[in-house]
């Protein structure tokens, strides 16, 4: 329920419902859908800027973030056509030309828009002014634009450099091979990849770090879905011949995993089975790694025409794990959230990259379980999280959607549990606490 503080802030009083979902006899069974994926929506979108002819992207996620993504490529002049009822967006490429040569946008607090329209801007021909949130005004930029320079784009900054806001200007890439560090974002690979067609010879990147490889497959996949192959001659080089283009084509978006990933999080913490509708054992999101995890962690897990479906153990009780979440660092906030049940303790490793997102996940996490009186120990790279009874407690969001939405979690078997701000879901998954409450409802009628 969405009530107003003191404060003017909205919270959300989380439904504490683990205490009567275990004095039924019937199996708890939970069924839901989740908006299309914002990873693969906005690599989409720019895939379709880029291609040679009308996309037509079906199951487009309409949240913050793709909204700021929309409005960017329409302020550069492309021919855009959104029907949001019917989750349906319509672009028409240029073959990798931008319609203006010279334009302003803002990115808002999207990182992929940031990140994937500098690149491909840094590479055009024109003079482009990029602004953004002050959010996103704090988090790394400096790895790709240190790379756009070395391919001869100017950069003139308004504020601190390496960071927005920033004028690029540019007469084209004057250079096809680059060094890209991608220890703090793999977005910076990502962004570079997806621009290369607008390179006239072989592109040649050459990768320092090793994060967030599973959404670099995602960006290599839908490259190829769109018509341009990339190979990799060696692990830490990536290698695109010149003369590809990308074409427009009708493409599905798949479910957000991301999203799924926290009612499948409530299997295991409830003992119950949640099916999410569409989501397949072949999605292409580094997020599919969660589920293994909870496999570890005691449940089952089966795929049907309606879509996977997990099942948790009996009663809600597991065991703690150490799990390298590099593959799915979105999901280390709901692993900290059901680590707090667990019956021995949990390490996250993998995750110091996850400091430079919407806010320190890392300490985000470490001071929102110790105010509840759940005892953790925060590394550079990692947590450890020590079970316990959460006291009653108002979370605190820090603008940042998945603290919101992956601590939202602890308050279905916790009473007390607060969560301030909610609306900061609006990010990625606007709907996500009147999803959240429909499927309290599905529970309480059993």
């Amino acid at each position: 329920m969405v009530t107003t503080t003191s404060s003017g802030l909205d919270s959300y009083q989380v439904p504490c419902v683990y205490s009567s979902i275990q004095k039924k006899e019937e199996h708890g069974f939970l069924s839901v859908s989740v908006p299309g994926s914002k990873s693969i929506t906005n690599r989409a979108l720019l895939l379709a800027t880029l291609a040679d002819g009308t996309s037509i992207l079906r199951g487009t996620l309409f949240s913050d973030d793709s909204r700021y993504f929309l409005a960017c490529i329409q302020d550069l002049g492309f021919s855009v056509f959104v029907d949001e009822k019917e989750k349906t967006v319509k672009v028409t490429g240029l073959g990798g030309d931008v319609p203006k040569k010279e334009a302003s946008i803002y990115v808002g607090s999207a990182g992929t828009a940031a990140r994937f329209l500098t690149a491909y801007l840094g590479v055009s021909k024109g003079i482009f002014h990029l602004d953004a949130s002050d959010q996103m005004k704090k988090r790394p930029m400096a790895p790709l634009l240190s790379s756009l320079e070395g391919l001869g784009t100017q950069i003139v900054y308004t504020g601190q450099k390496g960071f927005f806001p920033f004028t690029l200007s540019s007469e084209g890439p004057n250079v096809s091979e680059m060094n890209i560090n991608i220890d703090h974002s793999s977005q910076f690979l990502s962004a570079l990849l997806i621009a290369s067609c607008c390179f006239k010879d072989d592109v040649k990147i050459h990768v320092e770090g090793k994060h967030g490889m599973a959404y670099i497959a995602m960006t290599v996949k839908m490259m190829e879905d769109f018509g341009i192959l990339v190979t990799n001659p060696s692990p830490d080089t990536f290698f695109i011949s010149g003369g590809q283009k990308y074409h427009g084509l009708e493409y599905q978006i798949e479910p957000d995993i991301s999203a799924a990933c926290y009612f499948y999080a409530m299997a295991l913490l409830l003992g119950i089975s949640v099916t999410v509708r569409h989501v397949t054992e072949q999605s292409i999101q580094g997020d599919m790694e969660f589920l293994n995890f909870l496999e570890k962690m005691g449940c089952s897990r089966r795929e049907s025409p309606d879509g996977i479906t997990i099942t948790g153990p009996k009663n809600g009780i597991y065991p703690g794990i150490t799990c390298d979440m590099h593959a799915c660092s979105d999901q280390a906030i709901t692993m900290a959230a059901l680590a707090v049940f667990a019956t021995s303790p949990t390490t996250i490793t993998g995750i110091g990259h996850i400091r430079y997102q919407e806010t320190n996940r890392i300490h985000a996490i470490c001071t929102e379980l110790q105010r509840m009186g759940i005892s953790c120990e925060e590394r550079e790279d990692s947590i450890t999280i020590y079970p316990g009874t959460p006291a009653p407690s108002t979370v605190q969001t820090y603008d940042d959607h998945r603290m919101a939405m992956g601590f939202s979690l602890i308050g279905l078997r916790a009473p007390g549990i607060v969560i301030e701000d909610p609306g900061c879901c609006r990010k990625t998954f606007q709907e996500y606490f009147s999803v959240l409450d429909d499927a309290v409802a599905q529970l309480s009628l059993l």
